[in-house]
């Protein structure tokens, strides 16, 4: 028997269903040995030297695999297939004392039959190189969030935290914030003409004055051009017609993967980062059992094998047609400083269509398997053709433009839109154009100006901030998700609809940062460290060499933000609450698990209160028929109780009325379903029961509330 270690227990069964009886598969779920949790664990003085330790919610896997592997003719770590992956393998041959040069480490992009069987044919030593790299950003992380979190705990408020890349991604939110805030809004008025030429009508729009680019900035300057404009004719001046391509986009990576989920079917972040770890580890296909669906989830690169390449060429051949299959493979190049050590994301078959597995997938599931798959299969089709044009129109010294695109050939647009970005700030009028020829004299049936001011630059949603963070090299993929998720839960930035905004807290932080640890906030510097962890993966620079460099400038920076820094005062938001003792209005502060409403004289005055709102009652107690409020238990799940508790201790899972039953007395219960309402006994004894059909109005209303 052999075994074989892996990380996540979900791709477990889809393993064993491809290695037989022959192979025990067990999983260490994630990290088995790292730096302690409650001390540095970094030798500073002995070359950074790391203090490792099993951690404490590992050590029963630790002795189940040791005691597997004492039996096991030979061990194989099969973790998963990057620095992080490698760094979990060198750690368990650490542990299960298997030898240094021993072939053990074997790993595959996807979990398909034929790859994983070949992948326990050909084991190979640990890469020494990844398991530095790895080692030298844990270790980076660590020495930053240890040694710089203490000080603006004492410095601003307690338990907050500073990371070496979640800081800089705050900063990017912040410094946008800052742009709009000194954003001044700029009046400019758009002049559009409505033209028309044998029975066909299309739009114009004002672009030059005597030869120079021309906008209008004030109401008097519109209405002058209006004026002028009725005393000539619309003439065409020149006509520029040319055939464009929209190139394909290309497969997958992780970032745009959770841009293009969020942006096209909704999923948040971390539904996307769940939903896509699914996919990877396997699905339940019926009697198929448990089968994967995608390649690793992790990557930057957008390379494709070969046989994957032909494989969907012959699938656009069979269900496209010959002209949607390029003469050539599309190859896509990654960006500059992408590892490129796995395929783009793509389906693991592409006879598994999206439709054939909708019926054993979650809605989450199918719609980002359908997303991922036409990707995949768009980025090997052929460009997607338009006739364009571009007509310059004159009227006395002002000159016009009208643009006109028609589809000739969808291409890859049969299989994939891509998603763009509406820009509120583009006047250009694009519309469907008559035939039209130079020297043509249009009728006018209409002249609008239209008053508009310039706009701030636009807040990040989670997708624009993790594009920004993959273009200005700010983390890796695996890094993306959890730094957007941290910052949210540390109360540094909130979400407004869509849109992030830094919270108080999050520019304070900041700007505190800034000051004292400019190397630690500067995005060109954090990029430049994640090139400088990219080569010792290379195994051209040592993970020693590239933290001391770091740290020579950084621990001066230490010394300056504890010494020379003064405890900041955080800014006071009030409220319109006053307080009944002092008279004083209240002002809102954060405690450890929620904000609430505390007098502004304190110590003087020590009134503190709730901030949420005061609550409107379910109904009376049965017992003691004082009010009976919604509560929540420590987990968050919802009961009803008496406010007369210790006294009455009266409690409901389903919410009560003040109904009562006509069969034994006892008080209904309501229970509300999506298209109904039942009224229950609460009396398990007896059977009451009535039920009537929501009101379609509020069936829309809990819909919306739903989604």
């Amino acid at each position: 028997m052999k075994l074989v270690i892996i990380e996540g227990p979900g791709k477990r069964e889809t393993l064993k269903k491809y290695l037989g009886s022959e192979y025990d598969v067990v999983a260490t779920k994630g990290h088995v040995r790292d730096l302690p949790a409650k001390a540095l664990g970094v030798d500073i003085s002995n070359n950074f030297e790391p203090k490792y330790e099993i951690m404490p919610d590992k050590e029963d896997i630790i002795k189940m695999l040791k005691q597997k592997a004492s039996k096991a003719d030979a061990v194989l770590l099969a973790t998963d297939p990057d620095r992080e992956g490698e760094a979990i393998s060198w750690h368990i041959e650490h542990i299960l004392n298997i030898g240094e040069n021993e072939p053990c480490r074997i790993e595959f992009n996807e979990i398909s039959k034929s790859v994983v069987q070949e992948a326990v044919k050909n084991p190979r030593k640990i890469n020494m190189d990844l398991v530095h790299a790895q080692q030298g950003r844990r270790i980076l992380d660590r020495l930053v969030g240890y040694k710089v979190s203490p000080i603006i705990c004492k410095k601003i408020r307690p338990n907050l935290s500073a990371g070496r890349v979640q800081s800089v991604a705050l900063k990017i939110i912040v410094d946008r914030e800052k742009e709009i805030e000194k954003f001044k809004p700029q009046e400019f008025w758009t002049i559009v003409a409505l033209l028309e030429k044998l029975g066909v009508k299309f739009k114009a729009s004002l672009a030059t004055k005597s030869g120079k680019k021309f906008v209008p900035s004030t109401k008097e300057e519109s209405d002058t051009v209006l004026q002028d404009l009725k005393q000539n004719n619309f003439k065409v001046d020149a006509i520029k017609r040319t055939v464009t391509k929209s190139a394909p986009p290309a497969p997958f990576i992780t970032s745009t993967l959770q841009q293009d989920a969020l942006n096209k079917i909704g999923l948040s972040i971390p539904q996307t980062t769940r939903s896509a770890q699914a996919l990877y580890e396997g699905v339940e296909l019926g009697s198929e059992g448990k089968t994967a669906l995608i390649t690793y989830i992790r990557t930057d690169s957008t390379r494709v094998s070969p046989e994957a390449q032909a494989k969907a060429k012959d699938y656009i051949l069979s269900h496209y047609g010959k002209e949607y299959a390029p003469n050539s493979y599309n190859i896509y190049k990654s960006k500059k400083n992408a590892q490129d050590a796995h395929e783009a994301i793509r389906p693991i078959s592409l006879d598994r269509t999206p439709e054939s597995v909708k019926q054993y997938m979650s809605s989450e599931n199918y719609k980002l398997y359908k997303l991922i798959y036409e990707r995949f299969v768009a980025s090997q089709m052929t460009p997607a053709t338009f006739d364009s044009q571009v007509v310059n129109l004159s009227n006395g010294v002002y000159g016009f433009k009208a643009t006109g695109r028609t589809p000739i050939f969808d291409g890859y647009t049969r299989a994939y839109k891509v998603y763009e970005e509406k820009n509120d700030d583009d006047d250009s009028v694009e519309s469907k154009l008559p035939k039209l020829v130079e020297n043509d004299i249009l009728s006018c049936h209409d002249l609008k100006g239209e008053q508009k001011f310039t706009k701030p630059p636009t807040r990040y949603t989670e997708a624009s901030l993790i594009k920004t963070m993959e273009e200005k090299g700010i983390g890796r993929p695996a890094t993306y998700a959890p730094t957007v998720m941290t910052l949210l839960n540390r109360k540094y930035m909130e979400k407004q609809g869509k849109v992030l905004k830094p919270t108080k807290l999050g520019v304070v932080v900041t700007d505190f940062l800034e000051k004292y640890f400019k190397d630690v906030m500067n995005i060109s510097f954090t990029a430049e460290m994640e090139d400088s962890l990219d080569k010792i993966e290379e195994g051209t620079e040592k993970w020693q060499d590239v933290i001391k460099k770091f740290y020579v400038g950084f621990e001066q920076e230490l010394k300056n933000a504890y010494f020379e820094s003064k405890k900041v005062s955080m800014p006071v938001e009030q409220s319109d609450v006053v307080c009944e003792k002092c008279g004083a209005k209240m002002v809102i502060r954060q405690g450890k698990y929620a904000k609430f409403l505390a007098c502004p004289n304190y110590p003087t005055c020590k009134n503190i209160k709730s901030l949420n709102p005061p609550q409107e009652a379910v109904c009376k107690c049965p017992i003691c028929h004082k009010d009976v409020f919604e509560r929540h238990t420590k987990t968050g799940k919802i009961f009803y109780g008496c406010s007369g508790y210790p006294t009455c201790n009266f409690a409901s899972w389903d919410k009560p009325t003040n109904l009562r039953c006509p069969k034994c007395k006892s008080y209904i219960v309501l229970k509300e379903y999506k298209d109904k309402i039942v009224y229950k006994c609460s009396n398990k004894a007896c059977d009451f029961e009535k039920s009537e059909p929501r009101k379609q109005d509020e069936m829309a209303s809990q819909e919306q509330e739903n989604k």
